[in-house]
């Protein structure tokens, strides 16, 4: 079956205390669909402006992405640039261009709206409406999201959460949504809100899953050297969509293998700077990487 994403598509400058590297292929979009890919088919959605790369087209093609619901419109792709501190778990934003992305409205074609698997990947809750509200209903829906959306979009957000069956939010996210200091008590909370499967992300701890079957904690795949954290989280839950997607059974017998594949994908991501070392992974290495997470956490 096929994954539908939704997200944006970006040009990512990204700067650490070794290297920088201006204007690589980023945006949760673009992140999710090529981890997505390993695994199933991908339908991508998004807009970028006429300055956009070439090679980036291509890159997506070569990861078989379906681009018929890709906009490209006159203007500046949406631009983001950021800065890394030796602790990679602290970056700060230098700059945000958003260029053709500031009055993105994403439109569906017409062999995209029955896809079963779909991912909201990080956009204005607005946007996430727009998108479900042009599809028939899916067999499962599963949206992202940011603190910036919980601070201006609050309202919009809540009501989204009855509309999908997953929601994947970080801890700091969880806590500021729910108040609560607990992540476990933040779940319960999460889950009166509406959906029945919710992930909170805990950054290279891993990332803790509450579903009708109970809960599960996902590891994270152990890195001794983190080149570049983004686009990371959108890896990891793009893995688990795929590989939902091109897996038989149900939701409920595939999501925690689905979410070991998808701290897989997002460890490579790691590893080098955008989707540079992503794009050269075999489906091969994730097994590899899948078998060595499960020796290291079985007992």
């Amino acid at each position: 079956m096929s994954v539908l994403i939704v997200g944006s598509t970006a040009l990512d400058s990204i700067k650490t205390p070794k290297t920088e590297n201006p204007r690589l292929l980023g945006g949760s979009a673009s992140h999710a669909a090529v981890a997505a890919s390993f695994f199933s088919p991908v339908k991508l959605i998004g807009v970028v402006g006429d300055d956009f790369p070439k090679k980036y087209i291509q890159l997506y093609r070569r990861h078989k992405i379906d681009l018929a619901g890709l906009q490209i419109l006159p203007g500046k792709t949406f631009h983001w640039s950021g800065e890394y501190e030796l602790n990679m778990n602290h970056r700060r934003t230098l700059l945000t261009e958003l260029g053709v992305f500031e009055t993105f409205t994403p439109h569906l074609p017409a062999s995209h709206k029955a896809a079963p698997f779909v991912l909201l990947a990080n956009i204005a809750p607005s946007l996430q409406h727009h998108v479900l509200d042009q599809m028939g209903r899916a067999k499962f829906v599963v949206a992202d999201t940011m603190d910036l959306w919980l601070n201006i979009a609050l309202a919009d957000l809540v009501k989204l959460l009855k509309r999908i069956d997953g929601f994947v939010l970080n801890d700091s996210e969880a806590h500021q949504l729910t108040k609560e200091d607990n992540v476990f008590a933040a779940l319960r909370k999460i889950h009166k809100l509406g959906p029945k499967y919710v992930i909170i992300k805990k950054g290279s701890h891993g990332s803790i899953l509450s579903s009708p079957r109970g809960f599960f904690i996902c590891p994270a795949y152990p890195l001794h050297t983190v080149v570049d954290p983004t686009g990371a989280g959108d890896s990891f839950v793009g893995g688990m969509m795929g590989y939902l997607a091109g897996a038989k059974g149900s939701v409920d017998d595939n999501i925690r293998r689905a979410m070991i594949h998808g701290s897989v994908v997002a460890s490579f991501c790691c590893e080098g700077f955008g989707l540079n070392r992503t794009t050269k992974v075999k489906r091969a290495d994730i097994d590899r990487r899948v078998r060595e997470l499960e020796k290291l956490t079985k007992f």
